[in-house]
């Protein structure tokens, strides 16, 4: 399965659902299950958050019954689905009417003749605070985010990369 890398507490976001697009500066091509690796960086040795990301993050790690300073570190928490790579822009969409009212979105990065043309989607003030929309970069989205019962120990890397699905007990995890 392939896997990604993210910082906590943003993954630990996406596992709670609390947050639903993985904003990088790449695109993928690559479209399927992929695994959510929480990097080995211990959260609470990292900058200290800012306001309002530092309350509205306590209150989703509250409502998911995690504590900041516990959240898993060097271990798989997560599957989903990568369903969409969303380009960021100023203004999406095709309506002018509509897009000059939004400031920021992304759009499917297709050809004009393409079905997909014109499709685009707005962040919600979450996300807003939970990703770095800034146009030029690229928001991942993710569906049917499962959060693990128990985190799995694994090696992250950078990009994506592939990450075996078994146990420690060379049980197969997923069926």
């Amino acid at each position: 399965m392939k896997a990604i890398t993210i910082w906590q507490p943003w993954a630990s976001l996406i596992a709670i659902g609390a947050k639903q697009y993985e904003t990088r500066s790449w695109e993928t091509k690559y479209r399927g299950p992929i695994a959510i690796h929480a990097a080995k960086k211990d959260p609470c040795k990292m900058p200290i958050l800012v306001e309002p990301f530092e309350t509205v993050l306590n209150e989703e790690l509250e409502k998911a019954g995690q504590a900041f300073s516990l959240l898993p570190t060097g271990r798989i928490i997560a599957t989903a689905e990568l369903v969409n790579c969303w380009r960021i822009v100023y203004h999406p969409g095709t309506n002018v009417d509509i897009a000059k009212h939004i400031e920021v979105g992304a759009e499917l990065d297709v050809p004009r003749k393409h079905p997909d043309f014109g499709r685009y989607i707005v962040p919600t003030e979450k996300e807003l605070l939970f990703g770095d929309w800034t146009p030029g970069r690229y928001a991942w989205e993710l569906t049917n985010i499962k959060l693990l019962p128990k985190p799995i120990r694994a090696k992250g890397a950078q990009r994506l990369w592939n990450w075996d699905e078994t146990d420690p007990d060379d049980q197969p995890l997923f069926v």
